[in-house]
């Protein structure tokens, strides 16, 4: 969805004093695993570990959206990037859970220049018509797709198909086709919906718009 929107995204792996080198090797592995390209900057709020990275990343005249759940530690991030207790946070839970607490959308000025907006937290993020945002983190599986016998190739039942003769031999492997098939099913899907309550909107604009007339009429 980013990719799509025309911005370029960046994961933040956050607390992770909360885990072991290991830990962290094996969750960096998964996610590049499922086809994500993103640069990944790793931090620890607490031991300060990776914020001096972030810093070099946020450029001048630059804007970075901090987007993700609820007490992933972004505000208490914008914080340490500023270098004081500018945003309100609230302690986090023995499990290393942070609490809820940003309400509204703000824009910061770093002394770097950057300008960075801590956003509240997200309760949901769905996909709507991100065919062109995943086409760049699944270009290997676009790439097969154009050697599929069938031009409209769905890669999950047709014969000749390319990607599914790659996840057979092991070069894509499945928890990566399956995630794959699974962003696109939701992108669909979502897409539907949103086309569905534009038409009941549109009709019952009309239906307001006659009413209306009707009772002037009267």
């Amino acid at each position: 969805m980013v990719t799509d929107g025309g911005a370029e995204p960046c994961i933040l792996l956050t607390k992770t004093d909360l885990v072991t080198p290991d830990v962290l090797a094996v969750q960096l592995a998964e996610i590049r695993s499922a086809g994500i390209s993103a640069p990944i900057v790793t931090v620890s709020n607490v031991t300060g570990d990776g914020v001096d990275d972030l810093k070099r990343l946020l450029l001048p005249a630059k804007t970075y959206c901090f987007v993700g759940s609820s007490g992933v530690g972004k505000s208490t991030l914008i914080n340490q990037l500023i270098g004081r207790e500018m945003l309100e946070t609230k302690a986090v839970s023995e499990t290393g859970e942070g609490r809820h607490t940003t309400v509204r959308r703000e824009l910061i000025r770093l002394e770097s220049g950057a300008l960075v907006i801590d956003n509240p937290g997200m309760r949901e993020l769905g996909i709507l018509g991100a065919k062109g945002g995943m086409e760049p983190s699944h270009s290997d599986i676009t790439a097969l797709a154009s050697n599929c016998r069938f031009q409209n190739c769905s890669h999950t039942v047709e014969p000749g198909c390319a990607v599914l003769e790659a996840v057979k031999s092991g070069q894509i492997s499945r928890e990566y086709y399956e995630n794959y098939l699974k962003l696109r099913e939701e992108s669909a899907f979502n897409q539907m919906s949103y086309a569905e309550k534009r038409r009941k909107d549109r009709n019952f604009g009309r239906f307001i718009k006659s009413a209306k007339k009707d009772l002037k009429d009267d």
